[in-house]
């Protein structure tokens, strides 16, 4: 299901309920995410996580809008994929999400052109890979961190827009902690906890996840790709590529 939610400041968080299990892919945007479990803030490329039955209520307090795919799951159908996933012994998120993580971009990719090409087998086949990943990753028992206060937040989440729009350009790290307000070492700190990646981490992240997205959607040049997402060469590109995300963009674009 691809949601679309233009909320802002404004507009007024309500709770809802999960009526099954519930793992949403943040494609654009943020936002604040509470349930019982924990809350965080979700930005792009990060993980909503829910369990069936539990209550929980998405704000906008810092900026207007998301766009998110989200895979619905029958406590079942959660059990039959923990059963054959190694190390998996909890069914039950104890967490809010999964920040944004390198060996996601593929996922992620993939799910953007399914969703363009309106392909409902590589969505079936997607859903299974993405529930099988997201208890893998939380079986050792990942907690939500203290959250930072709500105005820091705030600046991180202004930050986290600007790279997302302005990946392919230079985005200096003190330029970015002068913008939100903070010294060097507070922004690096709580942006960490935010998004769970240093600032360079999430750049070379959104840069990934915009030229992997191309690589699917697109026939362009593997050089044009690079240079258009903020590459200043091909074999940059390539070797960050392969390093994060395991095989070379041609090969990534084949498979």
């Amino acid at each position: 299901m691809y949601l679309v939610c233009d909320h802002g400041p404004r507009d007024h968080a309500f709770v809802e309920e999960h009526a099954e299990t519930t793992i949403a892919a943040v494609m654009q945007g943020s936002f604040q995410y509470r349930t019982s479990a924990g809350s965080a803030v979700l930005v792009r490329g990060s993980l909503l996580l829910g369990n069936a039955g539990n209550y929980f209520e998405c704000g906008h307090e810092h900026a207007q809008g998301d766009r998110c795919l989200a895979f619905h799951f029958t406590p079942a159908f959660i059990e039959s994929i923990a059963a054959g996933a190694p190390g998996v012994r909890k069914t039950k998120f104890n967490c809010a999400g999964v920040p944004p993580a390198s060996d996601l971009i593929g996922l992620f990719a993939e799910a953007e052109a399914a969703r363009d090409e309106r392909d409902i087998t590589a969505f079936e086949e997607l859903a299974t890979r993405l529930a099988g990943a997201v208890l893998t990753i939380t079986a050792d028992g990942a907690t939500s961190a203290r959250r930072p206060s709500v105005r820091d937040e705030r600046r991180i989440t202004m930050a986290v827009r600007r790279i997302e729009a302005q990946a392919d350009r230079h985005l200096g790290l003190n330029a970015l902690a002068q913008e939100a307000a903070m010294s060097l070492y507070h922004f690096l700190r709580t942006f960490r906890q935010v998004t769970g990646m240093t600032p360079h981490q999430y750049v070379l992240h959104a840069r990934l996840l915009r030229a992997a997205r191309r690589l699917r959607a697109s026939a362009d040049p593997v050089a044009m790709i690079a240079f258009d997402a903020g590459f200043n060469d091909l074999a940059t590109f390539n070797r960050r590529f392969r390093r994060l995300i395991g095989v070379t963009p041609s090969v990534f674009r084949t498979q």
